[in-house]
């Protein structure tokens, strides 16, 4: 029943020749729209949860995070440049665990891509917000500004942002990505710049006590973190539009993951060092939960003094310019998340789109949502789709409700994936390897290990979110999938 289904990588290949999709993205390209989807909400936004969670050892929260990404971005490297076909980690478990594995990955990934664009339009939203406050003197109404379960009725910017990024993917592939790597070089300048006026102001007192909750919360942060790094896979995504997949799918994996990773460092230091990130506590001395009721009240009770903790700041990163006195670069840095958090939605719906592209043409999904637009050839009716379930997510839920559960998804992919190497590596070792992970036996375990410990800190509401959501894609798959795949046959 569970891998009575297993789909020869050699059909899988030879199914892909007949792509419509046009190959016209290169090794820049894939880097570009890697960094353009991992830098994002995760370090504008979620580096104040970070905070809450780990204080100052937020900056080995980001390197366990990067670890685990690295080791996990090997082996998509090795699989991605073996398999150059859409559909990222569903397409790898199809040829090596079978078709049920296969939709289950796929339906996680469902987690990952469009539930962390959700989120994503949310911080976007966040840094607009305040934007309009601090440069303009302009307040929307919080109703209009925070979902239903964020204590509002809709959040407006959130889901303006969200249709407006799927129409431009319904537009054009080529025209999508030239405008991603625009947005990236606002972004990278935008954190280059935080990060020379805030190194000079560093002070060695603000990295002390430098884990206040203990391991724990390191590693709890470190789960929360992964979400900074969600998108480096989005990259494999991009398969059949890639111009020598062989060589320029491993350079877009792991140069977007190395260069994130050192930014991360540079601007976690940055904020540590010149604001101080130390969790806000009860009057009790203990450390409320990131996303409680209990911090959302005591935040607004600070919110009138002059140091008001990170952890209560929607626009982290803005927030921290405007404390050590440059409110105007404060604003500029607001302005460039503005202009360049829309690239990271952009990355993720398009992500997305393909995973469902793929699954539709093996028959898991229907043969609708693989139609390819006759002048933009894009597949326009699952980007449609996709940014429906985007907007609405982005709609109604907070930003790190929506970054956790996203966290669920994909760390789950991140097992498989690496499962998926190994096993192959066992079943067909002759089979040509263009790139091959190194010390697979060691970097393959270790992401299994650190996918499974790193779940189990995830908030417990992710933690259930995650097998409800998987039944009801058994559910689906039952009643849908496995009745109309070819492989019935």
């Amino acid at each position: 029943m569970i891998f009575d289904r297993i789909k020869p990588l050699d059909a899988i290949l030879e199914h892909a020749q007949t792509s419509t999709l046009r190959r016209d993205l290169g090794a820049w390209q894939l880097v570009m729209l890697g960094v353009g989807a991992i830098v994002g909400t995760g370090i504008f936004v979620l580096t104040a949860e970070a905070a809450q969670k780990a204080g100052p050892g937020m900056m080995v929260s980001f390197v366990i995070a990067a670890c685990l990404c690295a080791v996990t971005a090997l082996c998509y490297a090795e699989l991605a440049a073996m398999v150059p076909v859409s559909g990222s980690a569903y397409t790898y478990a199809y040829a090596v665990l079978g078709e049920l594995v296969a939709w289950m990955v796929g339906w996680a990934l469902i987690l990952e891509y469009a539930i962390a664009a959700s989120a994503v339009c949310v911080g976007w939203s966040k840094y607009a917000v305040g934007l309009l406050r601090n440069g303009f003197g302009i307040e929307i109404p919080a109703v209009l500004t925070h979902g239903w379960f964020d204590g509002g009725w809709i959040n407006l910017p959130a889901v303006l942002i969200g249709a407006l990024m799927t129409a431009l993917l319904v537009r054009g592939t080529k025209e999508s990505v030239t405008f991603n790597a625009v947005l990236v070089v606002v972004k990278l300048i935008a954190l280059v710049v935080f990060a020379a006026l805030t190194l000079p102001a560093i002070e060695a007192t603000n990295f002390e006590p430098f884990a206040p909750l203990g391991t724990p919360g390191i590693i709890g942060a470190a789960a929360s973190i992964v979400f900074a790094y969600v998108g480096f896979d989005a990259v494999s995504t991009a398969a059949e539009e890639t111009r020598n997949p062989q060589r320029n799918l491993p350079i877009g994996l792991i140069g977007a993951l190395a260069i994130c990773t050192l930014l991360y460092l540079v601007v976690a230091a940055g904020v540590i060092g010149a604001y101080g990130v130390d969790p806000v506590r009860d009057a009790s001395g203990i450390a409320l939960a990131p996303g409680s009721a209990a911090l959302t009240a005591r935040c607004a009770s600070l919110a009138a003094t002059d140091a008001l903790p990170l952890a209560c700041s929607g626009e982290a990163l803005a927030h921290v310019l405007r404390a050590i006195g440059h409110l105007g670069a404060g604003n500029l840095l607001g302005l460039a998340v503005f202009i360049a958090l829309p690239s990271v939605i952009l990355t993720l719906i398009y992500g997305q789109t393909r995973i469902f592209f793929a699954m539709s043409r093996d028959g898991l999904l229907p043969a609708a949502l693989n139609k390819v637009h006759p002048r933009f050839q894009t597949p326009h009716v699952v980007t449609l789709v996709t940014g429906f379930a985007v907007v609405l997510g982005a709609a109604f839920f907070p930003v790190g409700q929506l970054a956790d559960i996203s966290n669920s998804g994909t760390l789950f992919a991140f097992l498989v994936v690496s499962l998926a190497v190994m096993l192959l590596r066992r079943r067909e070792p002759d089979r040509k390897r263009p790139f091959r992970t190194p010390l697979v036996w060691l970097v393959g375990p270790a992401s299994v290990v650190g996918c499974v410990v790193l779940f189990f800190y995830l908030p417990i509401s992710a933690q259930l979110v995650f097998p409800a959501w998987g039944a009801i894609g058994l559910a689906v798959y039952l009643w849908f999938g496995r009745r109309r795949s070819p492989l019935r046959r």
